[in-house]
């Protein structure tokens, strides 16, 4: 008990300084890192380091996955601000006791827009796009009974028109649960990884050397975009067992966030579920710009030797759209 108390202490006391790093506000890039992934999460207002236990735990909390028993896999989406389309799927496989392996990844795509120009404000008969990727590989494994740790190693790119940047970031987690009330401590730190830069052929120019002599050679030149780093992020959380019988339970969670480009805030939700079978959720996130209350459904039903499940979400903005998210998974 202490030697485990004494591992979650270090690690937290390492990970507070590396989430402190880049702390200007609104200096991060990669900002579909941060878009909350899957319907169960998001319903509870992203309140979930310490209780997520399925395959979408790859997105907010690696250890989680190391609940998995056998094998399970999920698949979400949303249409995020009526502009981007969202998807995203993981996989996962339980290996005994050499622990849990899972493969993810995260698209973003945007519909192609007209190129527009000050002397064709019409439009140029050119069509550009957008698209965010971040694949991952995530082992987690159970170091004692109630101990849990996990790491996810992800390929992050972004492409705008013929402008790429990718680079390599790391996402670790621990949970730890305690036999009273099935409480759970957990934290996470996602998105650590180097600075990205965008290149491609655009960024190629010529130049004349001197305007003032007609006849002066036009030069090669390029420009350089400056370097920007990822949007590292923090969370502490805890999660429990407000209610449970036969029939009935009630589960409630409350996450600490900390943010390297923007202020700390509160996630705060809470978990219904009758016969384990049916679900309803609710959720306040405190101390955003935008958003505010969430909720969501869900129903899990056996079928053919598996178990599926069905999540829906819903966050309320105060300005922008409200996202609707829909997740489906499967336990096998």
């Amino acid at each position: 008990m202490k030697r485990t108390l004494s591992t979650i202490t270090g690690i937290c006391l390492i990970a507070l300084p590396l989430a402190a790093q880049n702390p200007n506000l609104g200096s991060a890039g990669a900002k579909f890192l941060q878009i909350p992934i899957g319907a169960r999460a998001t319903s509870m207002a992203g309140a979930c380091v310490a209780t997520v236990d399925d395959a979408s735990a790859v997105f907010w909390n690696p250890a989680g996955v190391a609940r998995v028993e056998n094998n399970a896999a999920q698949f979400s989406s949303m249409r995020w601000l009526q502009s981007f389309d969202i998807n995203a799927v993981s996989v996962v496989h339980a290996m005994g006791e050499s622990g849990v392996l899972a493969a993810s990844a995260i698209v973003l795509s945007m519909d192609r827009m007209e190129v527009t120009t000050e002397s064709q404000p019409n439009g140029t008969g050119q069509f550009f796009d957008a698209q965010d990727l971040a694949l991952g590989l995530t082992y987690a494994r159970f170091l004692t009974d109630r101990f849990s740790v996990g790491i996810t190693g992800k390929y992050v790119y972004e492409r705008i028109w013929n402008e790429v940047a990718d680079g390599i970031a790391f996402d670790i987690g621990t949970q730890y649960r305690i036999d009273f009330q099935n409480l759970t401590i957990a934290m996470s730190m996602t998105n650590f990884g180097g600075d990205l830069q965008f290149n491609g052929p655009d960024l190629n120019i010529t130049y004349l050397r001197d305007k003032n002599f007609p006849n002066s050679r036009l030069a090669p030149a390029r420009y350089e975009p400056d370097q920007y780093p990822l949007p590292l992020h923090f969370q502490v959380g805890i999660g429990m067992d407000l209610y449970r019988s036969e029939t009935f339970s009630v589960r409630g969670a409350v996450d600490a966030a900390h943010p390297s480009d923007n202020r700390e805030r509160i996630n705060a939700g809470i978990e219904t579920s009758f016969f384990d079978r049916v679900y309803l959720r609710g959720g306040y996130r405190y101390h955003y710009d935008d958003e505010s209350f969430t909720f969501g459904t869900g129903a899990s039903f056996p079928f053919a030797g598996s178990l599926l499940a069905f999540d829906y979400g819903y966050s309320i903005y105060d300005i922008l759209p409200n996202v609707q998210r829909i997740s489906v998974g499967i336990a096998f």
